[in-house]
């Protein structure tokens, strides 16, 4: 057990990077301070001493003061020593924590990442990991000083009579056993406790993110009464959990530091045999309520401690979660060829839910390949596993000829842009979001990008044009609008390697031909991948491959699989009938070429 301790907080300090020896320094000055708090008790007893011998003078007693005080000073500055030093290496460990997680996360295959709900990982990195500070500042460093300060009393008490010391510990072997109990019983509940916040944390994530759709279809009482319920069932499991061990932790916070009980009447039956005398009868008395404050101390760190371990614990899953291997050396890459050969793949890496069924193809350098099929038949999938947001469950997807798992993360991330379907703003302005794709682009660079995709136009309308905060552009900036911005950035990172996943779905039809036209003027030359339900939109394409069902039911020109494909046929025939209806204002259909 002891071993399992000391990996978890070795773990744990690994964090601390070049801060460690500070909180070793922490420790010391925390040990100094506390056992510095022992000396005013050896002043008064040396004051009691001179008056029981009648030798007492004024000097002497300003003398025995002046070293109280001394300690007492000692005391406060080293506690305010320790307190900071440690405070510096808790904020370092909690840094380095939270960027370990993030690191983890981005090297992570995505599934891994997806598998946890945005309240888990919220409550985990903001919550969890906050919740360490406390008593990695306090407990650890103060911890060994309250450890020392008893153990030196009781050797003083020993120094007095040993039978004293041995009172003062009568109350302890009743307090182990409780609490004994209550960390049992509090570790059979932990993993409840911990789901039942969870459930709460996302119950609430999600019902702010989707506060819109709740009121747009009138179930805000619904979603209330879910939103409701996980509060309060947390609320009830918690109050039950503390419930049953509220007897136990109740008994060994009254019993642990409760050394007065042995300690004052073995003192007194001995001063009174005149075994001791009664200076130290006091003196005992004393050293007995010193190791008061600390043993309290002690029984609230231990709880506290144990619970850090078992959030250290947890963060381990996430701190550990597997990460795509990759080499330190960048591959040598003399074209931009991508073949995929013979890939399989699953998300949960269960045979039986595979989702693409041993793929065969090749986009040679500078081709215009487009991926078309029904919803679920694997497109996407085919996209991220080029980008390597996964790795295949068998065969090889290679670069230039290159396998895609011998390059590091950053090269096919320099040679590969991705735009989604969904697209996300981060949190600064709508220039440095563009920027995204080339950090060391210049303002005009910048904006010449915006320009090619069809950006500047509502950017400049909005209250600080580019530099408006994307939280504020967000809520008035339609899903095709965040497209063009993610279009934008893809331009600008000017990747040899392009791949549209539904880029323009959201699109408005004024703009979807300046669009395209912008896409083919910035992508010739470059390897391009393009998935389509628009089938219009690539029917100038050089392969267009048909996927259903993760396999590959035909390729080639727009020509031949009109001619040969009677799916593709089927969605050439409904895309076709789908652009040339639409419903006039008065209700009537009529036919119009959109």
């Amino acid at each position: 057990m002891k071993e399992k301790k000391e990996g978890w907080m070795r773990t744990l300090l690994g964090y601390a990077g070049g801060y460690r020896k500070k909180f070793e320094l922490s420790i010391v000055l925390s040990v100094i301070s506390i056992t510095a708090g022992l000396v005013p008790f050896f002043c008064m007893y040396q004051v009691i001493c001179k008056f029981v011998d009648g030798t007492v003078t004024s000097g002497a007693i300003l003398g025995w003061c002046g070293a109280a005080l001394f300690a007492y000073c000692v005391k406060v500055l080293c506690f305010a020593g320790s307190t900071a030093a440690s405070h510096q290496v808790a904020y370092h460990v909690l840094e380095g924590l939270r960027l370990r997680m993030a690191d983890r996360f981005l090297h992570a295959p995505l599934g891994e990442v997806q598998a946890h709900s945005i309240g888990e990982i919220k409550n985990i990195m903001v919550d969890k990991i906050e919740g360490i500070e406390p008593p990695l500042a306090h407990v650890v460093p103060e911890g060994v000083g309250h450890i020392v300060l008893p153990v030196v009393s009781i050797l003083a008490l020993a120094l007095i009579d040993w039978r004293i010391a041995l009172a003062s510990l009568v109350t302890f072997p009743a307090a182990f056993v409780c609490m004994a109990l209550t960390f049992k019983i509090s570790g059979k509940n932990f993993d409840t406790y911990n789901n039942s916040n969870t459930y709460m944390n996302s119950m609430i994530v999600e019902y702010i993110e989707g506060i819109e759709v709740i009121k747009a279809f009138g179930r805000a009482g619904v979603s209330y009464e879910k939103y409701a319920k996980a509060i309060t069932d947390y609320r009830t499991f918690v109050i039950k959990w503390l419930s049953s061990t509220w007897v136990t932790m109740k008994l060994a916070f009254a019993l642990f530091p409760a050394t007065l009980i042995g300690t004052l009447p073995v003192s007194l039956a001995l001063a009174s045999a005149g075994t001791i005398t009664a200076s130290q009868a006091a003196l005992a008395v004393m050293l007995s309520i010193s190791m008061v404050g600390s043993l309290a101390k002690l029984e609230v760190f231990a709880n506290e401690t144990k619970q850090m371990q078992m959030t250290v614990e947890e963060l381990d899953s996430l701190l550990t979660m597997k990460s795509l291997l990759e080499p330190e050396k960048r591959a040598n890459i003399t074209s931009t060829d991508v073949e995929l050969k013979q890939v399989r793949f699953s998300y949960s890496g269960n045979t039986e839910e595979e989702v693409l069924h041993g793929i065969d193809l090749k986009f040679p350098q500078g081709s215009f390949t487009a991926l078309v099929g029904p919803s679920g038949g694997g497109k996407s999938t085919v996209a991220k596993l080029i980008a390597r947001f996964f790795d295949v469950t068998e065969g090889s997807i290679t670069i230039g000829g290159v396998n895609i798992k011998d390059m590091p993360l950053s090269q096919i991330s320099e040679n590969v842009s991705f735009v989604a379907q969904d697209n996300f703003l981060f949190r600064c302005s709508l220039l440095e979001n563009i920027r995204l794709g080339n950090p060391k682009a210049t303002d005009e660079e910048v904006k010449a990008a915006a320009r090619a995709a069809q950006c500047e136009e509502f950017i400049l309308k909005l209250p600080q044009g580019y530099d408006t905060p994307a939280g504020e552009a967000g809520k008035r900036l339609s899903g095709g609008e965040k497209q063009r911005i993610a279009i934008a950035r893809m331009m600008l990172k000017n990747a040899p390697i392009v791949i549209l996943d539904e880029a323009t779905a959201f699109t408005d039809p004024e703009n979807e031909d300046k669009i395209q036209q912008s896409i083919a003027a910035l992508t010739k030359g470059k390897t391009l991948l393009v998935i389509a339900h628009r089938l219009s939109t690539i029917k100038q394409a050089d392969n267009i491959v048909v996927l259903k069902n993760g396999a590959i039911v035909a390729h080639g020109t727009q020509e031949e699989l009109l001619e040969n494909c009677p799916l593709y046929q089927d969605m050439w025939k409904a895309h076709i009938g789908a652009k040339e209806w639409a419903v006039s204002s008065a209700g009537k259909e009529e036919k119009a070429y959109v």
